[in-house]
Parts: structure tokens; sequence; C-alpha cells
């Protein structure tokens, strides 16, 4: 029977295997194909991975080496034109979605002082709290509106 042998003594082959895992050089290039817009990583051709074998590879008689790259190496991935119109399509899309929030901000304000007024005419002797109150409901509507115009601006220019 043509049996696989193993990389690793079999005495240490679930520390080595372990270690090999769990190896810094992989932990690296994993933390940052995360860190890499969703079509230089997922989307990228298939072509772009397959210098990046991390471990030994079996030619059918012996293990040889590290797949042609040593451990910790990384191949840039290349992203196509198509690729990167996919990446500013979505960005825009995001920061559209993101404004909507600003249009809500617009709407509280003028629920905010919409009530001030029918406060006022209700009882004019509380104009003072009442106008108070009006401005702290201005200033968190007016916040919230500009978070979302933050983030929007983050998602255009940011990443």
């Amino acid at each position: 029977s043509s049996r696989v042998p193993s990389p690793c003594p079999s005495s240490l082959a679930m520390y080595s295997c372990t270690k090999l895992l769990f190896a810094p050089a992989l932990v690296r290039r994993s933390s940052r194909v995360l860190g890499q817009p969703l079509s230089a990583s997922v989307l990228s051709s298939p072509d772009a991975w397959t210098e990046q074998v991390m471990g030994p590879v079996w030619t059918g008689k012996h293990w040889v080496g590290w797949g042609g790259t040593r451990p910790g190496t990384l191949r840039a991935i290349q992203t196509s034109a198509a690729h990167r119109d996919i990446d500013t399509a979505a960005k825009f899309i995001g920061a559209g979605a993101a404004t909507v929030g600003v249009a809500g901000s617009g709407a509280g304000i003028g629920t905010v002082f919409g009530s001030l007024i029918i406060g006022y005419a209700r009882n004019p002797s509380l104009k003072q709290q009442l106008f108070s109150y009006a401005i702290l409901g201005f200033a968190l509507s007016e916040a919230m509106g500009l978070f979302c115009l933050m983030v929007a601006f983050l998602i255009l220019f940011a990443m």
C-alpha cells in the first residue's frame, strides 16, 4: 500500500504540526489579508495564490521544501482594473448609504423646533426652559448627522 509519510516524526507530530499551523509568518500573512479590500483578497485570480503555499509539498516520493517560497515571504496580490472598479463602486454605495442619516438629522431638527413652537404656544411662561430643551435636542440631532457624514467621508477617503 502506498502511504504518504508524515513530514513530522511520529513522537513530535502533534507538537510540530501545531507549531507549523501557528507559525508567526502565517499569522502575519493572514492578518495582512484581513486588512486588504475584499476584491484584493477574495476575488483575486487563482494564479496570484499559487506561490503562497505555507508548508512542505508531497511530490509522490518524498517531502520537498516550502513550495518554492520560504515561510514569511509574501507575494503581492494583483488586482485588475475591474476589481478596482468594484471597490470604487462599493465605496460610493457605502458612502451614499451612510449619508441617509443626514436626512434623518434634518427631520429631527425640524421636529425639535416644531415642538418648541407648539410648546411655546401652549404655555408662553415656560419659554426659557423650552428653549434650553430645544437647543439640547438640536445639538444631539445635529451630532448624529455629523457622525453619519464623518462615516461617509471615512468610507470614501480612508479605505
